[in-house]
């Protein structure tokens, strides 16, 4: 269980669903996609559909993308949370690696700070976090996104990724984030390959012991291009709903608390459905 401003996140039930909102014109899944009041919308319609947290997002961090400003972070994302947070108490996530956009995000309303860096790009992060009682999700990548996937490499991907979070974990709890704030997430796609990918989805319970089992797992792979690679579906992210159900289903299996999606209500029921086959409700 997470105590949030806005509310709990309890994780003794079927696995959480975070709805991925994209305030931009640049993600890689375009219905992701949705500016100004399109954005409160589409965050209104996936809490109807079951999700237990919006993550919304200004920059992109596909493959290939680079960085955009503060300014234009916060132009883009903080008067939709605003909006937001005026007509839902559901708990909010703020997907930055910028200090200025994530302060501005927990003063319009938001709980969590989604970091794909894991509070290292800017060194003012962890402190705010910390002073402000904010949860955090601490990925792991490897690269930048204009260049993570040109050729990652590892000797013992699981190891060295649970290693990895390891640390970020006991950076965040130095900077003075408690240790029930934390979220680890391993960072599908993020500068792995195909086969990294598997690694990660098949051993998340070894994840989970290399850092030490005092954290939920995020796992994040919608609509990934790993996907349609197995299914041979073709590059489209539209034709990777099924593939992507298959993964989380996978990823739920092996211990992941959180899973962060496209399409709310499919996995919702996923969730359920699991949780009531091995719980035996």
């Amino acid at each position: 269980m997470m105590r949030l401003a806005s509310g709990i996140l309890d994780f003794s039930g079927p696995a959480l669903v975070m709805a991925i909102v994209n305030c931009n014109n640049d993600s890689f899944y375009a219905p992701s996609r949705a500016l100004g009041d399109d954005a409160v919308q589409k965050a209104l319609a996936a809490e109807e559909e079951g999700a237990s947290i919006i993550d919304f997002g200004a920059e992109s961090s596909r493959p290939g993308s680079s960085y955009i400003s503060e300014e234009e972070e916060i132009k883009r994302v903080i008067p939709v949370i605003e909006a937001f947070r005026k007509r839902s108490s559901l708990p909010v996530s703020i997907d930055t690696r910028k200090a200025a956009v994530a302060k501005a995000a927990l003063d319009a309303g938001a709980d969590i700070i989604n970091d794909i860096s894991a509070l290292s790009d800017d060194p003012l992060m962890a402190e705010l976090c910390a002073q402000r009682s904010a949860a955090v999700v601490l990925m792991h990548k490897k690269g930048i996104p204009l260049t993570m996937q040109e050729a990652p490499r590892y000797e013992d991907t699981v190891a060295e990724v649970g290693a990895w979070l390891r640390e970020a974990a006991k950076m965040a709890l130095a900077a003075g984030i408690p240790r029930e704030k934390i979220i680890i997430d391993p960072g599908i796609g993020f500068g792995k390959t195909l086969e990294d990918n598997l690694k990660l989805l098949r051993r998340l319970p070894s994840l989970a012991e290399i850092c030490g089992k005092h954290y939920p797992i995020l796992v994040g792979l919608s609509r990934k291009s790993f996907i349609g690679e197995i299914t041979g579906r073709g590059c489209l992210p539209a034709d990777r709903l099924s593939g992507t159900l298959a993964a989380n289903g996978a990823a739920i299996s092996g211990g992941a608390a959180i899973i962060r999606v496209h399409d709310v209500r499919e996995h919702v029921d996923l969730a359920k459905m699991l949780f009531a086959l091995a719980s035996g409700q």
